[in-house]
């Protein structure tokens, strides 16, 4: 009787061990008029920063008037490790420093920060949560479009799809929240594509900026459908770059937040998979559409 009861007691706490225990850790996520993400952190045990979470870079970047005038202690950039504290979670980070980052932000920090971790951003919720494992319904969803991630130096991109007057070009976007707008597309790849730009609208001419203040001339025309996984966006306002490029000696698009907050996202940085659902954000207009009355 007692060998028996020894039995099962093993037996439980062998099946007990062998289930992964799984850690979740929600961080309240605000998004702005701007459609830059940004949570609360504190660097160093001292400060609490607004902070960008931006795919489209690696490591804790701070602009330079918070290094100067606002952090308690003086930091020393590019080869020190400091604390950031996100949520519950305490992570260990160099410092870089920029001119600019999103609109009411202090700094950005990148998402390796979390490999082997998954991310969800949450629209619905206003919701930044940090998962140990994939939660299970996210693969039962069959409204989820499910995206590879391709590598290309330290950042993520996904394939997607544009589509104008007949002509369908299929091509690697680099996945990227940091970027305030819709979509950025790359001459040279459109080019090669034979994407007929001179059919594309003309919505605006600007001068945008970039992390390092420098001047970017950018045309914004009208994207008939932009397609990601299973799900297309139609008539989308995307910038087309007309000198500069944001990644030296790399043609790439770029998909920027006001596409992607559209769908609540899971990036699953174990397996190196993006899942995307549609939010209540889907069918919002766009920012070029509101002030040009589009």
């Amino acid at each position: 009787m007692k060998i028996t009861f020894l039995l099962a007691f093993l037996i439980i706490s062998i099946n007990g061990s062998a289930q992964k225990l799984e850690i979740r850790d929600t961080i309240a996520m605000t998004i702005n008029e701007q459609n830059t993400i940004f949570v609360k952190a504190v660097f160093n045990e001292k400060d609490t920063l607004n902070l960008n979470f931006d795919t489209g870079t690696t490591e804790l970047v701070l602009l330079n008037d918070i290094l100067k005038n606002k952090l308690k202690s003086t930091t020393e950039l590019y080869s020190k490790f400091y604390n950031l504290k996100i949520g519950k979670t305490n992570y260990k980070t160099k410092v870089y420093d920029a001119e600019l980052s999103g609109h009411g932000t202090d700094g950005r920090f990148g998402w390796d920060f979390f490999k082997d971790k998954i991310v969800e951003l949450n629209y619905d919720n206003n919701a930044m949560i940090i998962h140990s494992e994939l939660p299970k319904h996210v693969t039962l969803d069959s409204k989820f479009a499910i995206l590879k991630m391709e590598f290309w130096k330290d950042l993520f991109l996904i394939s997607s799809k544009i589509k104008q007057n007949g002509v369908t070009n299929k091509d690697l976007f680099l996945f990227d929240i940091g970027y305030q707008r819709t979509a950025m597309l790359d001459r040279d790849l459109l080019k090669q594509g034979k994407f007929p730009t001179e059919k594309m609208e003309i919505v605006n001419k600007v001068i945008m900026k970039g992390a390092q203040g420098n001047e970017i001339p950018v045309i914004t025309s009208n994207l008939k459908v932009l397609k990601i996984g299973n799900y297309k966006l139609k008539n989308v306002p995307v910038q087309q770059l007309t000198t500069s490029k944001p990644l030296k000696n790399k043609n790439i698009h770029i998909l920027g937040n006001e596409v992607l907050k559209r769908f609540n996202i899971f990036l699953d940085f174990k397996k190196n998979i993006v899942y995307l659902k549609p939010n209540h954000l889907f069918n919002d207009k766009y920012t070029d559409q509101k002030t040009n009355g589009i």
